[in-house]
């Protein structure tokens, strides 16, 4: 009886914490949306062309994505419970920065630091996902992941009707959701502390079970996952970063309404997210990555050619099914590579960063050259490179013979 009510216990203290880290990276990412979301206003402040426009979304994603490998493979060697709170620092301070900036320079500095904050983060909060799972990995990241695209979805209605009305400088209210991340995030960084020595006294009782894979198979795997990244958030760069100027182009709508469809998306992308991880939990993760990427083949064929009511109607569609690919995708590799959970997330989050700051500068450039419509013309192909995922090995027998336990 002793031991149930322990056991129930650390498993209600390690739910609030699941809650609490989902909480935090709703504010996260609800903070960082904010910058896409305010791009209009930057870009008729300070005179901007597209091309600028990608400029700001590269310097935030590359200073996520180069950052976010290194931490998570430092923190692979040394666990540092109390970064959370320290990197969400940085971003505190990059949105002060960005609310005050006199230039587009100070405006890629302000950028840079917020995508610092994201850098050191995500890698460490996807472990503290993983560690409060109680071996449902695909349902711990995916509520950890709906809680950051939540957050993402609210920037954009939180800037129409808070920093358009109000002006650029309002953006500094933000830094208070930042402040009250800081002060959950050293909460479980306590947890975090003592459950990693709880496992050093006890590591039998923590561990993973997988059977490995022979090394090129890995490799290939991997190759295959970095490509599907690809697809997914070259795709997503472009509606995120250009949607509200090509509804604003092809349908001649504010840019408050504008921002309401963004939302709208940005909400179906959090909807998809909560979808993917438990059903790959039950079903496995290699179904749910076919059926995510592929399956939006036809409704980004259509996109570029239907009328307002049905762009909303597909990128809804397009949001819920392509978002339920990135838990599967997170939870595979970890599945893949065990051990490396730091490395491996840190890696896959700073390469969704990097391939939609990358995206998000190219398609800058080519609607400079071209326009908004024939951008979303050529991207409507990019989840033919779904085909890849008959490439990827069936992980999951390996996982019922060898066993699913908790690991810290």
């Amino acid at each position: 009886m002793l031991a149930s009510a322990v056991r129930e216990r650390t498993a209600g203290a390690a739910l609030r914490v699941l809650g609490a880290i989902s909480f935090c990276h709703f504010l996260n990412d609800m903070m960082q949306s904010v910058v896409p979301a305010v791009y209009p206003i930057l870009k008729a402040s300070y005179r901007l062309d597209f091309g600028q426009i990608g400029l700001i979304t590269l310097t935030s994603q590359l200073t996520a994505s180069l950052l976010q490998p290194v931490v998570g493979l430092y923190t692979d060697h040394r666990p540092t419970p109390y970064s959370l709170s320290a990197g969400m620092g940085f971003t505190l301070v990059g949105l002060f920065l960005l609310a005050m900036a006199p230039s587009f320079g100070m405006i890629l500095l302000a950028v840079a630091l917020i995508g610092m904050g994201s850098a050191v983060f995500h890698p460490e909060s996807s472990r503290v996902a993983r560690m409060a799972s109680g071996g449902q990995h695909g349902l711990a990241q995916s509520l950890f992941q709906v809680g950051g695209n939540a957050g993402s979805s609210l920037g954009p209605l939180l800037a129409a009707f808070i920093v358009v009305p109000v002006g650029q400088r309002s953006i500094a209210w933000f830094s208070l959701a930042a402040l009250v991340a800081i002060v959950v995030l050293v909460r479980v960084g306590s947890w975090y502390k003592a459950r990693r020595a709880a496992a050093a006294k006890s590591p039998a009782l923590h561990q993973e079970h997988h059977a490995r894979l022979p090394r090129k198979k890995v490799v290939i795997a991997l190759a295959v996952l970095i490509a599907l990244v690809f697809s997914k958030y070259f795709y997503l760069a472009s509606l995120v970063s250009y949607y509200t100027f090509f509804l604003m182009s092809r349908f001649h709508v504010s840019v408050r309404t504008a921002q309401i469809y963004l939302f709208v998306f940005l909400g179906a992308v959090a909807a998809g997210t909560i979808i993917g991880g438990p059903v790959g939990d039950r079903i496995g993760r290699k179904p749910v990555i076919w059926c995510s990427i592929l399956g939006v083949l036809p409704f980004t064929m259509i996109l570029p050619y239907a009328n307002l009511f049905w762009t909303a109607i597909l990128t809804v569609i397009i949001g819920l099914v392509l978002a339920s690919a990135f838990s599967a995708i997170l939870v595979y590799a970890q599945d893949l590579v065990p051990g490396k959970v730091g490395t491996i997330s840190g890696m896959f989050f700073g390469l969704a960063f990097g391939m939609a700051g990358i995206g998000a500068a190219l398609m800058g450039n080519l609607a400079d050259r071209t326009s908004i419509e024939f951008v979303y013309r050529v991207c409507a192909f990019l989840p033919v490179i779904g085909l890849l995922t008959a490439f990827l090995p069936n992980l999951e027998p390996a996982k019922a013979h060898g066993g699913h336990k908790s690991r810290d």
